[in-house]
């Protein structure tokens, strides 16, 4: 049950505390098979990705339980010998492989998947797509470059990869087009249309303010292309700006006054050369006069129309990003993702009221890009996070979260909310022991949920079942015997099937299964019954 709620409390998003392995699995029979699009940014296995309470980094760190007998009897069958002596490379795919298998179950036929990963382990975590998914379900790779490395060395690494895989590429449009594509075509038209009509810069300037005014409102993305010239509409973006460590030193004059412009706090982004060019192209904006930072040039028609395999976009923006929303902080976490990489992919895939899940969250940055488009398009796309680390999950999840959603104060400034909102709550108990047995605290009600789930494949209906029989699909009914469910009338306490407590059954004329820790009727009446018997916990099997 939930813990705690913020904002909108209809929203439908969730924030989940604890290991994502055991929070997918209790997730599932809620969520299996309706999730449009999952992004993940699972650790990179750089040996770095995490810090512990002291802030020293020791690698990724998840409670699977290597020397546990399932998980020993799992390297064995499918890991092989070699799991005897696990390397870090070999304990992240057997990470990564179950995670994966279960998020598979989530998705729609007609859903995808997008995972970040960079070289160190791009080929293995692609076999395991490949495997998983099929190859046949391999949608693309998005190559994102995301920095400029000027360290010496002999290949300087800037890039990092986005993986895309489907449920069911037969399932997918042919074609896909972001919810911003029909404003671009409209302010594309609008723009050859005053650069058609307007000769004179200065009137034609006017007459589009006038337009833009009007019509902010509907322009997003597109809301700060305030200006017009010859080659069309454009706005100013500080991308010459380097946004992360200290970048180049250099004066760049002001055209009217003839005075070095304001550099920069970190400097500019690109070395001088390369800002001459920029400055012959016409593609520098300056303020009035030189106390005003410079701008880029970036006109409305160069804006992405596809989803492209080739994205650039500086990943440091995502730590200036983060530290906006907690200024109280030096670092509030290493290397998050920037948000508009993630509105990217999901503009492209997602729509009105689609589930996005991310099973990494950690900064929450996916859910945070969930609020921003449905303010932006006015959609109603719903997130479900997972963080394992309860002082992430905690204070940095679910607080910036918090904090974009109801709004925030920087410096003297106040940042309005996003709206939206979410519930939050933890992961208290596994299902199965270590042992492979069912845990003895779960309930009827979640041992129903999930054995329904994986019978059907679809959500139990019923929220609190009180009877053995969970429901009919496709004509066949489920029955459940489990934890006195009919109050110890028979043998093991109502969870062997005999004949008598098959005769208290509720009743049903076409097939049945049914699931106990026993069946002491003979095979051949068993048939004779139509009645299949399903063994807890060993035939618990999700239904493709």
């Amino acid at each position: 049950m939930p813990e705690l709620a913020c904002g909108d409390a209809d929203s439908g998003n969730l924030i989940v505390e604890g290991d994502n392995l055991l929070a997918l699995k209790a997730l599932l029979p809620h969520y299996g098979g309706q999730v449009k699009c999952i992004y993940i940014d699972p650790p990179y296995n750089t040996g770095q990705d995490e810090r512990d309470d002291e802030g020293k980094r020791n690698g990724w760190i998840y409670n699977d339980n290597v020397a546990s007998p399932q998980m020993r009897e799992w390297l064995g069958k499918v890991v092989g010998p070699e799991a005897e002596d696990l390397t870090r490379h070999d304990k992240w795919l057997c990470m990564m492989y179950p995670r994966l298998k279960l998020l598979k179950r989530f998705l729609r036929d007609d859903g995808i998947i997008f995972a970040s990963i960079d070289d160190i382990e791009l080929a293995s975590l692609r076999l395991l797509f490949d495997e998983i998914f099929g190859v046949a379900n391999r949608v693309g790779t998005i190559v994102w470059k995301n920095a400029t490395d000027n360290n010496p060395t002999q290949i300087a690494s800037e890039h990092e990869y986005v993986l895309c895989y489907a449920r069911d590429k037969n399932k997918l449009p042919k074609e896909w087009k972001s919810t911003s594509l029909a404003v671009k075509t409209k302010l594309l038209d609008m723009g050859e249309q005053f650069v058609r009509d307007h000769a004179d810069q200065e009137q034609r300037q006017a007459e589009y303010t006038r337009w833009y005014r009007e019509n902010k409102s509907q322009l997003w993305p597109f809301e700060d292309y305030k200006f017009i010239d010859d080659g069309g509409i454009y706005t100013g973006m500080r991308a010459v700006h380097n946004p992360g460590k200290e970048g180049y030193r250099y004066d760049v004059l002001h055209p009217t006054t003839g005075e070095p412009c304001q550099q920069p706090m970190m400097g500019y982004r690109f070395p001088e050369e390369t800002m001459r060019r920029l400055l012959d192209e016409g593609r520098i904006l300056f303020g009035e006069n030189e106390t005003k930072l410079i701008e880029l040039k970036v006109y409305a028609k160069d804006y992405r129309a596809k989803l492209s395999s080739l994205f650039e976009l500086d990943g440091r923006i995502g730590t200036n990003e983060i530290k906006a929303i907690f200024p109280e902080s030096k670092r509030p976490f290493d290397f998050p993702k920037p948000i508009e990489l993630i509105e990217e992919l999901l503009s492209f895939t997602t729509s009105g009221g689609d589930i996005v899940m991310d099973s990494f969250a950690g900064s929450g940055t996916t859910g945070q890009a969930v609020l921003s488009l449905n303010k932006a398009d006015g959609q109603r796309r719903r997130f479900v996070l997972t963080e394992m680390k309860s002082s992430i999950a905690r204070e940095i999840t679910a607080e910036r979260v918090r904090r974009v959603s109801e709004g925030y104060s920087r410096g003297r400034a106040r940042i309005p909310g996003l709206g939206g909102g979410f519930h939050y709550a933890t992961v208290g108990k596994s299902l199965f022991a270590a042992n492979g047995h069912i845990n003895s605290e779960v309930t009827f009600a979640e041992m129903a949920r999930f054995v329904w789930f994986m019978e059907t494949g679809t959500p139990l209906a019923s929220k609190r079942p009180s009877s053995p029989l969970l429901g009919v699909h496709e004509g066949r009914a489920v029955y459940l015997l489990y934890n006195g469910i009919l109050k110890d009338k028979s043998t093991g306490g109502g969870n062997t099937l005999t004949s008598p407590l098959l005769a208290e059954l509720p009743p049903h004329a076409g097939s049945k299964t049914v699931y106990g820790t026993r069946c002491l009727i003979r095979p051949e009446r068993l048939r004779g019954l139509r009645l299949a018997f399903k063994q807890l916990p060993y035939e618990l099997k999700v239904a493709r």
